[in-house]
């Protein structure tokens, strides 16, 4: 389905400032107009793990090297076995989630 563009551009609204009240409860309101906003604990707390995780590598890259040395020595043996529960866990994992949204 193709979306296409309104044929007449749409009415601009004028950005309310601090002389045009932005709604209604605020019109009937004779009270000073200033607000705060308390976001809690749980919000400090996502807050200090984001910094955590930007700080944090995402490729362990001493590993990587240990692995690439292996391979290139000829050391590095693949599980098979292994490689094909950790597969089947995946995908059973992702059908769950999937029914989960249905």
């Amino acid at each position: 389905m193709k979306i296409e563009k309104p044929s007449k551009p749409l009415p601009i609204q004028p950005v309310a400032t601090e002389a045009q009240p932005r709604n209604h409860a605020a019109k009937a309101s004779n009270t000073s107009a200033s607000a705060s906003v308390h976001l809690g604990q749980t919000s400090a707390q996502i807050r200090n793990m984001e910094t955590s995780m930007a700080s944090t590598p995402v490729v362990d890259a001493s590993k990587v090297a240990e692995i690439k040395q292996a391979i290139s020595e000829g050391r590095f043996q693949v599980n098979s076995g292994v490689v094909a529960d950790r597969l089947i866990e995946t995908v059973q994992d992702l059908i769950i989630s999937h029914n989960n949204k249905v």
